[in-house]
């Protein structure tokens, strides 16, 4: 064969080139270690699932990058969101999220608002449950709320997991059914904390989350007396020899209607591009997707709502909204919230 001219080589070369088409750009990945953060503390919901994330991440390799988990639970989680605020144009910052996005800022009138971080996915909602230690005599929530209403006011103690946040919304928002007694509301710095202090007879009852109290639950040391949900949860698979989370009868059900549930969802820094956005929402598809996360779900009877994009921001805006209103029927808004 003949040999073609350098020239005529490089001209065709190039005019493949150009009939091929524009090389498509990259995908952002992350060009450094992924810092996750808990804005909460140790042991409670958000820090068992940040930490759960991170195990199943690892496992499976679905990131190119480590996640490192950090705690900032300071100022009730104030501390995590301020973090993340403060650092627009860094993609590299996730934060896992409670309710304590809405009720933090109302409560203290910290200078934050979810909208100065990007929101990327609802990863779930939380549910809470009345609990009551295994030996207390009360069988269902109807009992202790009656057992409350005739006792001497603020004799009943309810254990929860930090001030003015979901757990003494709830408490609050359960006094309705116990007017006019009122509990004592005893805060902590984690829920699993909080299951501690319940076990070891120093509350009378708390309002934990499924996963918050779970194994002393297993452990015989726990009695769920109802699910603040306006359905049962659908899990029915036996947690305890007798029950499962299906079997815990609706607050309603039990005469004591009050409803109440948690966002879980993960936000990054303000600025991030949708690119950015896009695979972090990618990510936690994957996470989703593995047999390991939905055992979790299921032995936390979390409620498996996953939403993105301007779906997801309709609900935080809603959220947002039923959030101040329950905040300032139980008169817990900061003066500058007012």
């Amino acid at each position: 064969m003949r040999k073609r001219p350098l020239g005529v080589m490089t001209a065709i070369a190039l005019a493949a080139g150009a009939t091929a088409g524009p090389v498509a750009a990259a995908a952002w990945e992350p060009a450094k270690p992924i810092t996750f953060i808990i804005p909460a503390g140790t042991g409670g919901g958000a820090d068992l699932m940040a930490r759960f994330i991170q195990g199943i991440v690892t496992k499976h390799n679905l990131t190119k990058q480590p996640i490192v988990v950090v705690n900032k639970g300071g100022g009730a989680g104030a501390e995590g969101f301020l973090d993340v605020k403060g650092s627009k144009g860094d993609p590299h910052k996730i934060i896992i999220t409670l309710s304590n996005l809405f009720t933090t800022p109302l409560a203290t009138g910290v200078p934050f608002n979810w909208k100065d971080m990007t929101p990327v996915a609802m990863l779930s909602l939380d549910q809470f449950i009345l609990w009551v230690n295994a030996q207390a005599p009360y069988k269902t929530a109807a009992e202790y709320v009656a057992a409350v209403k005739a006792g001497d006011d603020k004799k009943f103690k309810m254990g929860g997991t930090g001030s003015k946040q979901e757990d003494q919304i709830i408490t609050v928002a359960l006094e309705a059914n116990t007017t006019p007694k009122k509990f004592t509301y005893v805060p902590y710095k984690g829920g699993g904390e909080v299951a501690t202090q319940l076990v070891g007879n120093h509350v009378d009852s708390t309002v934990n989350n499924p996963i918050e109290a779970v194994s002393q639950w297993k452990g015989g040391n726990l009695r769920p007396l109802c699910i603040f949900d306006s359905k049962r949860s659908t899990y029915t698979e036996k947690v305890t020899a007798d029950m499962a989370w299906s079997d815990i009868p609706t607050c309603k059900e039990a005469g004591v209607d009050t409803e109440y549930q948690m966002l879980r969802g993960i936000f990054t820094s303000p600025g991030a591009t949708p690119e950015q956005v896009a695979y972090y929402v990618d990510l936690f598809k994957k996470v989703a997707e593995t047999e390991d996360w939905k055992k979790f779900m299921s032995d936390g009877a979390f409620n498996q709502t996953f939403m993105s994009g301007p779906e997801f921001t309709t609900w935080l805006e809603a959220a947002e909204k039923r959030h101040l209103a329950l905040m300032k029927e139980a008169g817990f808004l900061a003066a500058a919230a007012n």
